[in-house]
């Protein structure tokens, strides 16, 4: 991965540049599932944590859960459900708009004080697209999104999955060393300097060199 290639991956649309991550305990809890379903996406998030080094947790002392993940057919479900509209704003108008563009999934962001990530809220329509994706390898992808601040189609610029020869997912390499590089102490919990994508891709190298930045 080259610096453009990272800098690209966390610039949104507008042009401003946002790398953010985590700097607390992730809780999360997923609805809308059968118990298999479930199962697959909690081990698909607990799996990004250990690449990030990030601890998990049964709950969040704030929040209660930090991380929701919302499974549903219809965006209209979504106004239904109890206080939802406390932590989105406008939320029927959005659901409204997300419907008539035809999108099959939307993420909120929250952050604290520093510009950390505080929680995350991700709404997946299982329409025929999503519906086709292996439950694993779409838990997979969602985990991955939740782990840093990802500009808008960031995972069409480069594939976040691989396979084995054997038919097995995984992660990219590539992509789960820039995570786990992203979740250095040493860098800051969130940045907004273009040249952040300079120091990543210096310790990307490195990690990948088999050496410390």
């Amino acid at each position: 991965m080259t610096p453009d290639l990272i800098q690209s991956l966390f610039t949104r649309p507008d042009g401003q540049f946002l790398c953010a991550r985590w700097a607390r305990p992730v809780a999360p809890v997923v609805f809308g599932t059968d118990d298999a379903t479930l199962a697959t996406v909690k081990g698909a998030i607990e799996a990004l944590a250990r690449i990030a080094r990030l601890p998990t947790a049964e709950t969040d002392p704030e929040l209660g859960a930090n991380f929701m993940l919302f499974f549903f057919r219809d965006w209209a479900e979504l106004t239904g459900v109890p206080d939802l509209d406390r932590v989105i704003p406008d939320l029927a108008p959005l659901c409204a708009r997300l419907a008539d563009q035809g999108a099959n999934q939307y993420r909120v962001f929250r952050f604290d004080e520093a510009g950390a990530i505080r929680a995350v809220f991700t709404f997946l329509r299982m329409d025929e697209h999503l519906a086709e994706m292996p439950a694993a390898d779409l838990a997979l992808v969602q985990a991955a999104e939740a782990m840093l601040t990802w500009g808008e189609g960031a995972f069409f610029k480069i594939a976040p999955l691989a396979r084995t020869p054997e038919g097995d997912i995984f992660l990219r390499p590539d992509l789960a060393t820039l995570i786990r590089v992203a979740y250095d102490p040493a860098l800051p919990a969130s940045a907004s300097d273009p040249s952040h994508a300079l120091r990543l891709a210096a310790r990307l190298a490195a990690a990948e060199g088999g050496t410390n930045a």
